[in-house]
């Protein structure tokens, strides 16, 4: 479950970066900073549904597109966010383009160090967690150990001390005739 949260979370700060990039580097590209967090999320819920669909038709009517569907599919996504968000304005068919390599790139580039470096630290603190109840179940799984054997060894004291004492053995008794 956390490995597919960390997934999702790679995946929106991925579009997110790709985003701010053209928003940034394209000055008929913007994104209004309320409308910004909804458009991240309205391209990439588009990607995700529409990613597989596209792969699929590409490969029965145009297999050439098949290395290509990553950037349709930021297309189409532009263009259909820009549609449905009110706050944002793609400027117009060159700006499209740019902002398709530019979003595809940020993406492209996020994705591959988003999980090395920021998730990176989330793997490490799970691990040293990781380690840490190992080693607190190794000590409980000593100490009980421990315990038993301390158990058994009051046990066998006690029976040796509730048993009755062995009798000493009568003292040999002088014999007439000795």
């Amino acid at each position: 479950m956390i490995k597919f949260l960390i997934s999702v979370a790679s995946y929106l700060i991925a579009n997110a970066a790709g985003l701010f990039a053209a928003t940034l580097l394209l000055t008929g590209f913007t994104i209004d900073f309320t409308a910004f967090i909804l458009a991240v999320l309205i391209f990439s819920v588009f990607q995700t549904i529409a990613g597989p669909i596209i792969t699929k038709m590409s490969l029965q009517q145009i297999p050439q597109l098949r290395g290509g569907v990553a950037i349709v599919v930021i297309m189409a996504g532009l263009v259909i966010t820009d549609l449905l968000m009110p706050g944002m304005n793609v400027g117009g068919i060159a700006n499209l383009l740019a902002a398709t390599l530019l979003v595809w790139f940020g993406s492209l580039i996020a994705a591959i160090l988003i999980p090395i470096y920021i998730f990176k630290e989330v793997k490490e603190n799970r691990q040293e967690r990781q380690e840490k109840m190992e080693s607190d179940v190794q000590s409980a799984v000593d100490a009980a150990e421990r315990s038993a054997a301390a158990a058994e060894a009051a046990a066998k004291s006690a029976e040796a001390a509730a048993s009755p004492a062995p009798k000493p053995a009568p003292a040999p008794t002088a014999q007439p005739g000795d």
